[in-house]
């Protein structure tokens, strides 16, 4: 699974916690610049857009959102903060012990 995170300057641990969700690769943008808006581009293999609100502004979240919504890509907004994006992973069927219990099924 193939997600792009827009927003924040850096990522920190979320990405090593988001491969323990069994997503492989990790686009970051940062969104803060205007700049940012007009060179985005939401790549083909793209699962899944999450958008850091505490980081991107308004313009930029409005782009994005346009942008998913018209490939059909599922978008989350959260906070910068793991806990934060947690929840919304889990609602949209992520969690932890599936994606455990599909490597383990994978192996037999």
């Amino acid at each position: 699974m193939s997600v792009m995170i827009v927003g924040a300057d850096h990522l920190g641990n979320m990405r090593k916690h988001l491969e323990s969700y069994g997503i492989k690769e990790v686009e970051h943008i940062c969104g803060r610049k205007t700049a940012d808006r007009k060179r985005f581009e939401i790549s083909r293999d793209t699962s899944l857009v999450v958008v850091l609100v505490d980081f991107v502004n308004h313009g930029t979240a409005k782009h994005i959102k346009e942008q998913a919504k018209s490939q059909g890509i599922r978008t989350i907004f959260a906070q910068r903060s793991w806990c934060s994006l947690q929840q919304p992973l889990e609602r949209i069927g992520l969690n932890l012990q599936m994606i455990c219990l599909a490597s383990l099924e994978s192996l037999t």
